[in-house]
């Protein structure tokens, strides 16, 4: 049996006056066949993202991605590279960091660091938890958006309640 090949991930998705940054652990392999952020149909990320102004998401990934940075939101993960067959992040090895200091000074009107999940924030805590860049953030630990149920996250509207918390972040329309 050969050796599962080394996996990377994307550049950050994320604009000029963007508040919260959206950090997964690494694209799963729906993602990075398609080179797109969350390109798995049953996960909740983009679902979560519109829900939270009371909009059903766009049809196209470009629609999306302009959606959230209108709302304030980028996106990236805290593995630039790993080896992991599969998609689940608990067969991750080999984990080497982005360089999220490097990307938090280049956009200074961050305000938040929202993880997606467990993997996401183990690894911040690991690499980057006293780094000086990163300590006026709010650091938000939110439920997976992944498909794959746990006893506590079954559901979107599960995991809808704790994302909810990136409301006061964001630039949504009054009235959403």
């Amino acid at each position: 049996m050969s050796e599962p090949t080394k996996v990377y991930s994307f550049p950050p998705l994320i604009e000029p006056g963007a508040t919260v940054l959206v950090l997964g652990s690494m694209p799963g392999v729906k993602s990075l066949q398609a080179q797109r952020y969350y390109a798995n149909d049953r996960n909740f990320l983009w679902r979560i993202l519109y829900a939270l102004s009371g909009r059903e998401p766009d049809e196209t990934y470009e629609e999306r991605v302009r959606y959230a940075a209108r709302i304030g939101v980028g996106m990236w993960d805290m593995i630039g590279s790993c080896v992991r067959p599969g998609s689940l992040d608990m067969n991750i090895r080999d984990a080497e960091p982005n360089d999220l200091p490097e990307l938090v000074e280049a956009h200074p009107t961050l305000r938040a660091l929202a993880f997606n999940g467990t993997k996401s924030h183990s690894i911040y805590v690991k690499h980057f938890k006293d780094h000086p860049a990163l300590a006026g953030l709010d650091l938000l630990r939110m439920p997976s958006t992944s498909p794959v149920p746990t006893p506590a996250m079954r559901t979107l509207e599960d995991r809808l309640q704790v994302w909810e918390g990136l409301k006061p972040y964001l630039r949504i329309p009054a009235g959403s």
